[in-house]
């Protein structure tokens, strides 16, 4: 069998711009490469992981030479954990790419070159900006390199630390809390401090790994899908209250109950006291019953006056500061003026249809995940709106002409789908339906645009406004509104 050709190690790379998913770019050779973790301005060693023919992937071995525009991280995770990864860019230069790539997006895919893109609207908060954060348990943490070499270094026979080596290759005492490591479903990262949720979430997942540590409880072993804590969610609301649900994998009902007690002892600030028993093979708790052990089974949000419940299933935006932002400008561009029948399609729990609610004649929402329009329908009644009427369905089978024709023809639509956009029927529906106006809310600007371009013989576009809801990351929103031509 002939040997697998090595790949190359690249020496003295310059990084010249960003691309997709928050990498870095440069080329070699006429051939683009991309690698994570480094930014614009950096010289760097690149060891190759793929090769293509049109492009190379691989990853820094060396700084050689640090960009002038390159900061300290502020997390002690920075390169390891998979979120943040542009950490080493100041604020305004995050902003900057962010901008361009909207801009890039409009043009490549959507064909738009006629456009004007307003400046994009920064988060005030660039850390502990996170109303949410999801962790996993895992009995084999993710080791570090120098943990790696210690073990190495203590395999030899004569080292008096060769068990404690042993343990950590195989798994033992070995438990973690954390984020997923990216590509490696089974890989869990311990995390020690998160900049992204304010306290007390730190201090709760802390507290939770001690005690499950002193108090024996094993944690999940995600490849042979066994083993009792399995998840831990936080939610922290802008009204202050907290949620937390802890999910376990096997109906330990004393231990549950042991757990549970000492979060409601040590935490007073926890409200929404919650867990499930989830014993599927996924982590998805959608379809799992959600129970209450202390406290209420949900908090509330707040906007404008407006009180939104907050489930444990329940979907509401992540950056609750910058969710008012990018909902008040839906509002300014869906130009309302108390007249107008208005389809919110992808209304998740009717967010952005109360939101606007007071300034339509009638607010219809659609959206597929029934829990969700359960929780639109509860916020409706919680804030006194009468005009909203919801539906659930898939948006392709629930939205077409007999709907339309039920509801009446809508005068403003406002779009605010999932990272894969719309589906081609829906499209078509809106053509025939043949609003005044649209206005499509995105957190993917690649297939907002493609979307776009399918509405632009009938609609032009008449406003842009990206909106940065997650510092740090490449992820940004886009809001266009659209005029019927």
């Amino acid at each position: 069998m002939p040997r697998k050709k090595s790949l190359p190690l690249l020496e003295n790379i310059t990084i010249t711009d960003v691309a997709a998913e928050g990498k870095a770019l440069a080329k070699v050779d006429g051939r683009v490469v991309f690698v994570p973790f480094a930014i614009p301005g950096d010289v760097v060693n690149i060891q190759v992981s793929k090769k293509k023919s049109s492009y190379v992937e691989g990853y820094v071995t060396r700084l050689v030479t640090p960009s002038p525009q390159r900061i300290q991280p502020f997390c002690p995770h920075y390169g390891v954990c998979g979120g943040c990864k542009w950490q080493p860019l100041p604020y305004p230069e995050q902003l900057y790419y962010k901008q361009q790539q909207v801009e890039n997006q409009m043009v490549i895919l959507g064909h738009f070159t006629d456009i004007k893109i307003n400046p994009i609207i920064g988060s005030d908060k660039t850390k502990y900006y996170r109303n949410k954060l999801e962790f996993t348990f895992s009995n084999k943490r993710w080791l570090s390199k120098e943990e790696l070499n210690v073990c190495d270094s203590a395999l030899d026979a004569e080292s008096p630390n060769r068990e404690v080596a042993d343990q950590a290759r195989n798994g033992s005492n070995n438990n973690g809390l954390g984020f997923h490591i990216p590509g490696m479903f089974d890989k869990v990262l311990d995390i020690s401090e998160c900049h992204l949720q304010p306290e007390p979430s730190n201090s709760i997942r802390l507290s939770v790994k001690k005690f499950a540590l002193e108090n024996g409880y094993t944690f999940f072993d995600l490849r042979n899908q066994i083993g009792l804590l399995r998840n831990l969610i936080t939610r922290t609301g802008s009204t202050g209250e907290v949620m937390v649900i802890v999910v376990f994998a096997e109906p330990d009902h004393e231990k549950i109950a042991a757990l549970m007690q000492h979060l409601q002892q040590e935490f007073s600030q926890i409200t929404s006291l919650l867990y499930v028993i989830n014993e599927k093979r996924n982590d998805t708790i959608g379809d799992q019953e959600v129970i209450c052990f202390a406290g209420r089974e949900h908090i509330f949000e707040q906007m404008e006056g407006l009180r939104f419940k907050v489930g444990a299933k329940s979907f509401y935006q992540t950056n609750s500061e910058q969710a008012y932002k990018l909902y008040s400008v839906t509002r300014d561009y869906a130009k309302l003026t108390g007249s107008e029948v208005v389809y919110d399609l992808y209304t998740g729990t009717g967010t952005i249809a109360n939101f606007i609610a007071k300034n339509a004649r009638k607010i219809i929402g659609v959206e597929c995940v029934k829990e969700a329009i359960d929780d639109a329908w509860v916020n409706a009644q919680l804030n006194s709106i009468g005009n909203a009427t919801f539906y659930a369905g898939d948006m392709k089978d629930v939205l077409n002409d007999a709907f339309v024709s039920q509801n009446g023809r809508p005068d403003v639509i406002i779009l605010d789908p999932p990272r894969a956009g719309i589906h081609p029927n829906v499209a078509q529906t809106i053509l025939r339906a043949q609003p005044t106006r649209i206005v499509y809310v995105s957190c993917n600007p690649a297939t907002q645009a493609r979307d776009l371009a399918l509405l632009s013989h009938a609609y032009k576009i008449t406003d842009v406004q990206p909106v940065d809801m997650f510092p740090h990351t490449h992820h940004v929103e886009n809001v266009v509104a659209m005029e019927r031509k």
